[in-house]
Parts: C-alpha cells; structure tokens; sequence
C-alpha cells in the first residue's frame, strides 16, 4: 500500500480562536507538514505567544492576527519544540524574549535554515534568520498572564522531538501542546521516540485533565485526542513487531499493512518514519537516539510514489 494519489483539498484561511477568556488560539487549516498552530495569551502588559511558523509569510500574517486582537507586544515566544515550523519565523519577534528548553536551542542551531529544496520540493520560505532560543530551562519554568500562571514544562523525556514542552493553564484548563498531539494528521516521532511518546501521554499529558486541547496541527478539541493518538501510537509498535518478524524492512512493512482507522489521517507517509523509529528502539538504539533520518525521509518519499511530499507552507 503506498499513499494515495489524489490532488490536495483548497486551505482555508487560518483563523483566531478565543478557547478561554484571553487565550486564543491561531489555527493554520490544513494542518499538514509545516502547516502548524500556534497561540498568544493576553495580558495588560503585552503577549506571550507559543510558537512561530514556518515561512515569513505566515509568520507575518500571524503577528497580523494578533494584532486585530490587541496593540500590546509580544513579550515573550515559548517555542514548544526546535522544528522549524514552530521555530524559522522566531526572528520576526522583535521585541520578545524567545524561551525554550536547553535542548530546543541545541537543535535549531544544529538544523540551521532550511535547504532550497528537500523532501517537500520548493517551498516559499521567504527571507528567514535563524533565532535560536536565548532563555533556556532544563525542566520547566512559570509565565504570567497578569494573575494568570501559565506552566511551561519540559515532558521529560524524548516524544515528539528530544524537546517537547507544553503549555498548561491549570485555572482554566487549557493545555497548548505543540505536536505531542495531531489532530486529524498522523502523529509523527521520527525524531523523538514511539514508546517515549506513549509514556509522555499516558503519565503526563493525560494526567492534566485538560478540557481544552490546542494540539500542534489541527483543530481544536478535546481530551479524547489522547486516546486517539495512542491508539495510532501502539498501531506503530504492533506494525514493527509484525514487520521485523518477517523480515521486511519499514518501508515494506508499511506498504504491506492497513491503515484501518488510521487511514483517514493525513501525511500517511509518516508511517514509514515512525517505523525506523520503532525499528531502531525494538533493536535497542534508546529514545531519541541517532538514527538515518534522510534514508527515513527517502522512504517516505518512495512510499509517496517517489513524489516530494506534500508541502503548502
């Protein structure tokens, strides 16, 4: 089974959404690769937002929507994790203290600004600068939105990325989780870890009780995400298990299964990533280890049909 061939549906415009009495959050359809959410909470003093986007254009066109809603700067970016779709438009914050795990930092220095061309073909960057986090912590820290605490914690362990962090609102119950959780796309760990990811939902997201969910990609919901997620999670553990057994690599063992449920989910190709990642830990390379990401990536092209994957950032 490859991905299927079918033109992209038309993106809608992003939208701003109030989840909570000054919290809002920025809703990028279609939610695919470099397509992310962000956030920004609002205080007398200014804004904190979570997150950046992918290409000057779209970060433009986000500090545009944050200022139908209020004149107040932005104070503070929280990046919840170093992909540059939450990281590359940094640098139009001019006036914000950019926070985020020590790790995060690491990771954006080492990435550095994306190539001309790559897996997702050409993409309209625009005229990117590398911002780097410059606060960073190591397990978490606390933000204020006037009397309003905002915890900033670091997950723990690799999930997403080595550096997931999340922002959790206990008063009102509103988590901003970065991509932890996908909504309506397929989760994607290549970079982090499968079991690590389970762990992390199981024994820290779930345990919030969030009521509100303002997930990495997709629109926003509820805590049943969770259970979603996970369910796709150990779909890729029961996938690698099976496929190791007989002697397929992950490329093969993801054109040989059905997506079932999952099939639904956009970005499908992710499935092969997710299996050198189930591989590699099933043959004993830690969470968050090194491992081939460009002969992963090559797979998930090959899986595309041999096209680029799917990019509209």
């Amino acid at each position: 089974m490859s991905a299927p061939d079918v033109d992209p549906p038309v993106l809608g415009p992003p939208a701003v959404e109030e989840v909570s009495e000054g919290l809002f959050a920025y809703i990028q359809p279609d939610g695919t690769w470099y397509i992310n959410n962000t956030g920004f909470l609002v205080g007398r003093q200014g804004v904190i937002s979570i997150d950046a986007c992918s290409t000057e254009r779209r970060t433009r066109d986000y500090l545009a929507a944050i200022g139908t809603v209020t004149d107040r700067p932005v104070r503070t970016l929280v990046n919840t994790h170093h992909h540059g779709d939450h990281t590359h438009g940094n640098y139009l914050f001019a006036s914000a203290t950019v926070v985020a795990h020590e790790r995060c930092r690491e990771e954006v220095l080492g990435a550095g600004l994306p190539a001309a061309t790559g897996p997702w073909g050409e993409v309209a960057w625009g005229k990117l600068a590398l911002e780097p986090p410059f606060l960073t912590f190591r397990d978490g820290m606390t933000v204020w939105v006037d009397d309003l605490r905002c915890e900033v914690r670091h997950v723990g362990e690799p999930a997403h990325t080595t550096n997931d962090c999340y922002v959790w609102i206990p008063d009102r119950r509103v988590l901003f989780c970065g991509d932890l959780l996908f909504h309506r796309g397929t989760p994607f760990v290549l970079m982090g870890s499968v079991t690590g990811a389970i762990a992390v939902l199981e024994h820290v997201v779930r345990p919030l009780g969030a009521a509100t969910i303002v997930p990495g990609h997709g629109p926003v919901t509820g805590p049943g995400l969770i259970d979603d997620v996970l369910a796709y999670l150990r779909f890729v553990q029961d996938t690698a298990v099976q496929g190791l057994a007989a002697g397929l690599s992950p490329l093969d063992a993801a054109r040989q299964c059905d997506l079932g449920a999952f099939a639904e989910l956009s970005d499908p190709e992710r499935l092969v990533g997710n299996l050198h990642r189930a591989y590699a830990e099933l043959a004993g390379t830690p969470p968050g280890g090194p491992i081939d990401l460009a002969a992963a990536l090559g797979d998930m092209v090959t899986y595309n049909g041999g096209r680029p994957l799917t990019c509209r950032a």
